[in-house]
């Protein structure tokens, strides 16, 4: 009797365990066939070759944009999905106008020609251009020190860089990215002439990185024009300024804030064969600024996260959930996309559980950040394992992506690929974020990394964490 029962208690400790084991088998066979489909029969790479040298830079409201929507649409429509619309969106408008023009003016008569370039949304500088002493400062916080008599009429050059001891380069990007969105309107205060920024780049080179900009609450007519420059020219004007404070800067930009006008959120869904009503997003955002092709912000995650579909349908995956892939439009200067998405989801009830971002580049993965509780974020570690092989090892509580943020609400888990970003920032809103900057396999790479933590969550689902208990979706 003693036998039957030790034998039966030895059965139903070991099936468990024979099931846990054939399933992590089965999971990892699954992520090698997505490995496999997206190195060796991949479409990501055309897509991009597409977006980045067919199309170029795709600026909300350009003509670039529009093609971009209609390229994307008709590509996902290739692959077989279930169904694949447009979301209408109303974004800004702005242009550069003809490039702009920038010296350094030592003494009457002695210039040197400096590499500058519009931030997005600030105003033109009058027809003949903005001419005036320069004052240097560290942050928007010296501001004050310097005051109103030591700043009126001057060009404010914004000089803090990027924080070279910092391993994460996005944490060097926060600590001095103020200085681009709000120093226009913060020096406009202390009657600034206008104003020059130093570029967001870790590395010392001649390209200019524009990005996003706000005047804030300042009326049209006390708005102060605002350009980037280059590290190298940066460097120069810092240094020059120590022994010639009488020096005086030229610049002139011809930019344009227009109507805001119609664009559109390319969306494309396979349906849940099981739960079709729980929704995971898959996306990234369509736009680009204009000086470059975009080709790692973010043409990269936008081929990425059509690949997603597209290697689920190539290996005949049906997900359990609906799966969704979102372009969004307008990430770079207004989020416009991305909140018109989670605007319209909520006011049809969607129930969405997961969604993923990729806006960091197309460089190697390296793992994931999640918006998660600690119960989620505990599910997610225990499929870690499973990317060993691909040495995909970050998986951290953190941020994930600007677009899908306006879907956090409730139990809905978010998450951010994260790829080595020690280059990102050489490329990041330059003239050099092109096509030839990608590497094939590493954006092949991500898009299978992508896949397979959409593959886990989908077959697994998400913890929902309830006040009384706790159960999956």
């Amino acid at each position: 009797m003693k036998n039957i029962i030790f034998t039966v208690v030895s059965l139903l400790i070991i099936i468990p365990v024979i099931s846990q084991n054939s399933q992590a088998q089965g999971d990892s066979l699954m992520l090698r066939k997505i490995y496999d489909m997206s190195l060796m029969q991949g479409k990501s790479y055309d897509w991009l070759d597409h977006l980045s040298n067919k199309i170029g830079g795709r600026l909300s409201g350009s003509y670039q944009a529009q093609q971009a929507v209609e390229y994307t649409k008709a590509e996902l429509e290739n692959i077989g999905l279930d169904k694949v619309w447009l979301q209408p969106v109303m974004v800004p408008k702005w242009t550069r106008g003809s490039k702009e023009f920038a010296y350094v003016e030592t003494s009457p008569g002695t210039t040197r020609n400096v590499n500058i370039t519009a931030l997005g949304g600030s105003v033109a500088t009058p027809a003949g251009g903005t001419k005036a002493p320069v004052i240097e400062v560290q942050g928007i916080e010296d501001l004050e020190r310097y005051g109103k008599e030591q700043i009126k009429g001057k060009i404010v050059f914004f000089n803090r860089p990027m924080r070279p001891g910092l391993i994460s380069t996005f944490e060097a990007y926060g600590g001095c990215v103020d200085q681009r969105y709000s120093g226009a309107a913060e020096a406009g205060k202390y009657g600034a002439a206008g104003v020059i920024v130093r570029s967001m780049n870790l590395r010392m080179d001649d390209y200019p990185h524009t990005g996003s900009m706000s005047y804030g609450e300042t009326p049209v007519s006390q708005r102060i024009p605002a350009a980037a420059i280059s590290t190298n020219d940066a460097a120069y004007l810092s240094g020059i300024l120590k022994m010639n404070k009488d020096l005086k800067l030229y610049f002139k930009l011809n930019s344009e804030q227009h109507e805001d006008v119609q664009s559109y959120n390319v969306i494309g869904e396979i349906t849940g064969s099981e739960y079709p009503e729980e929704i995971m997003v898959v996306g990234a955002h369509l736009d680009s600024w204009d000086i470059g092709d975009g080709a790692h912000d973010d043409g990269a995650g936008v081929v990425q996260s059509m690949e997603v579909l597209r290697l689920f349908k190539e290996i005949g995956y049906k997900p359990k959930r609906t799966i969704r892939v979102v372009l969004f439009m307008n990430e770079e200067n207004g989020l416009r996309g991305g909140n018109k998405y989670a605007e319209v989801a909520k006011s049809k009830n969607e129930e969405h559980i997961f969604a993923l971002e990729s806006d960091a580049g197309g460089f190697t993965p390296r793992g994931f950040s999640f918006d998660a509780d600690k119960a989620q974020f505990a599910q997610i570690q225990s499929w870690k394992g499973l990317f060993k092989p691909y040495l995909i090892h970050y998986f951290e509580l953190g941020g994930s992506g600007a677009d899908i943020g306006p879907l956090k609400q409730g139990d809905v888990v978010l998450a951010g690929l994260r790829p080595d970003s020690q280059r990102y920032f050489d490329h990041h809103h330059a003239a050099n974020d092109t096509f030839e900057h990608v590497n094939k396999r590493e954006l092949e790479l991500g898009a299978a990394t992508m896949a397979s933590l959409v593959y886990l969550v989908d077959n697994y689902g998400i913890k929902r964490i309830n006040i009384n208990t706790t159960e999956k979706l």
